[in-house]
């Protein structure tokens, strides 16, 4: 390069006019305009006006001209103030240009896939394919680097407090803890494999036994499960453990983190402490373990108010062992008839038999259903509801984990369309008194509702074996605005505890040995209670950025389906290599 930058794109100001400066980047717009050739040159710190005269030189300004969006140059010139009427108040440097008197062009760009811009309409494939260009669109890289402030924030906060950052194994022994490992198979020791961690959770309960009392790592993790836009076959998260706390340390802790990282980062003061609430209350008042309470419209009982109700869709849920669960649509009483159908067939496909709908008029309701009701089950209807005219009652009578389900995602969709839903809002909420067990389907036995290695309640340890499914544990799950960030417990830290819970799973002594047996032989060596947490790193970065995916906060992400498209991978690879791991692969039969 002939010219070296002197300053940046996004640091030039009133102060700097007379100086003589360098600038590189990549031209962003171009436009003639009187005689004058004005670009705006743009880098990852913002945007300056240049300014290009004839009197520059002809090569200069016709090579000026011939300018692409992308094309990569270095100018030199002086600031000057722009003309009054032609600031930009939208730019940090929109009160001055540059007029240029050198110019070189580091390289030129073929026609662009997709426009860079604040906000794009191509697809999202597209994007990932070009991810280098989308990387370069300002919402994406301030996204990024927000990723790196809260990163420094955390590390500092947590090594303030005395934890130390210690790497744990990226290559580990497949033990099941849920998703599917991503296994990686050894050509040292051909028919057995690797595992990629789906988090390093032995390994940081072995630190705390080896003495390591305060650990903590932003941890890569690996996960082979099916994906959603908050879910990637790869993320990060802030892994921490402590020894000798019980969970009231662990709360402090984490909402001293969040304060500091929010404060540091976006410069917003958080309240604390963070609310709590139960595992049961959150499902009965949202129908969902992670609440957004940016908003009400809460789920409320109203069995007992129509538990003889002449309706019979009413009684009759009651009358099989059902509840009566509704919520209250503000300001929705006027929604058309094809509106209050579309409602219906939503509550539907969600997995309810129907939908009840009542307009709240005239102190009671406007519905064909009204005239089952009394007078009394009308007002009590309206009343536990806080409905008022105008109103629109939406009621679901079925199995009560139905009923509570359905409700909430309405809730959460007619939040979003009514606008209800405050931005630049952040609310935490600690989900605590959470279920030890629960019974998989799919699976046809008990499974781990958080994993085998949490501690349950002291007063629930009898009930173990004999009433597992109602064992709660030592878990806690911290969410924001609808989102679980994470999840931590205290730990089992007594080899007999641990193996009880692994019977309780299914595992034999022997199985228990062959997965475990390390931790479990750790544990007979004076093991201290500890506890900690889990945070994804994504979704915290994804909600403090405003972005939707956590797609957004991640430099190379894959699709839904686990695909790179930029680099097109997973690909096959060819037969010398299989041949040294002692792999043959065998074709699905159709």
């Amino acid at each position: 390069m002939r010219i070296k930058r002197t300053f940046t794109c996004g640091e030039l100001r009133s102060k700097d006019v007379g100086k003589k400066v360098s600038l590189s980047g990549w031209v962003h717009s171009k436009r003639l305009h009187g005689g004058l050739i004005f670009v705006d040159l743009r880098d990852r710190y913002g945007i300056t006006q240049l300014v290009f005269k004839p009197e520059v030189g002809e090569e200069v300004f016709e090579r000026a001209k011939r300018f692409h969006h992308e094309d990569v140059i270095s100018v030199s010139g002086t600031v000057r103030l722009r003309p009054k009427g032609y600031k930009n108040p939208k730019l940090a440097t929109g009160d001055v240009e540059v007029h240029i008197s050198d110019l070189e062009v580091l390289n030129e760009s073929v026609p662009l896939p997709f426009m860079i811009e604040e906000e794009t309409t191509a697809f999202e494939d597209l994007r990932l394919k070009y991810r280098y260009l989308d990387l370069r669109r300002p919402p994406l890289q301030r996204a990024i680097i927000l990723m790196h402030h809260i990163r420094q924030a955390v590390r500092s906060y947590l090594s303030s407090n005395g934890f130390l950052e210690i790497e744990t194994p990226a290559l580990m022994k497949s033990t099941p803890e849920g998703a599917r490992d991503f296994l990686v198979p050894s050509r040292k020791h051909k028919g057995k494999f690797y595992a990629l961690p789906q988090s390093p959770q032995t390994y940081k309960q072995v630190l705390m036994i080896a003495g390591f009392d305060r650990y903590f790592q932003i941890a890569h993790c690996f996960r082979d499960e099916d994906l959603r836009a908050d879910r990637q076959p790869e993320f990060s998260q802030i892994d921490i453990e402590a020894s000798f706390v019980d969970e009231e340390d662990i709360y402090s802790l984490i909402e001293g983190m969040f304060e500091y990282v929010f404060k540091e980062t976006l410069g917003v003061e958080l309240k604390r402490p963070f609310p709590r609430m139960a595992y049961k209350d959150a499902l009965s008042r949202f129908g969902t373990d992670k609440p957004d309470t940016r908003f009400g419209m809460e789920i409320v009982d109203i069995t007992a108010v129509v538990r003889n109700s002449g309706f019979g869709v009413f009684r009759g849920a009651v009358e099989s062992g059902g509840v009566v669960r509704g919520i209250n649509l503000p300001g929705c009483g006027s929604f058309s008839r094809r509106q209050t159908d579309n409602l219906i067939d939503e509550a539907r496909s969600l997995g309810a038999k129907g939908l009840v709908l009542l307009r709240s008029a005239s102190g009671g309701f406007s519905s064909s259903v009204a005239k089952f009701l009394t007078e009394e089950e009308i007002r009590g209807i309206r009343d536990t509801l806080s409905s008022s005219d105008g109103d629109l009652v939406a009621i679901v009578a079925d199995k009560e984990d139905v009923a509570c389900r359905v409700l909430g995602e309405l809730r959460l969709r007619m939040a979003k369309r009514l606008g209800l839903v405050p931005q630049n809002s952040f609310n935490f909420l600690w989900i605590v008194d959470c279920p030890m067990f629960e019974y998989s389907e799919e699976e046809g036995k008990i499974v781990a509702s958080h994993h085998p290695f949490t501690s349950p309640k002291p007063e629930h340890m009898e009930f173990l074996e004999s009433d597992p499914l109602h064992v709660l544990s030592r878990s806690y799950d911290l969410v924001l605005n609808g989102a679980e960030l994470g999840s931590g417990s205290i730990r089992i830290h007594r080899p007999e505890v641990q193996r009880r819970v692994f019977r309780v799973l299914g595992l034999s002594d022997e199985e228990m040995d062959e997965k475990f047996g390390f931790l479990l032989r750790a544990f007979q060596f004076g093991a201290p209670p500890h506890g900690g947490i889990a945070l994804g790193l994504e979704r915290i970065a994804a909600i403090m950025a405003g972005r939707s995916s956590i797609r957004d906060v991640i430099a190379f992400p894959k699709t839904t389906s686990a695909y790179a498209l930029m680099e097109d991978a997973p690909s096959t690879v060819n037969d010398e290599q299989l041949n040294e791991l002692g792999i043959r692969l065998v074709e699905e039969e159709e």
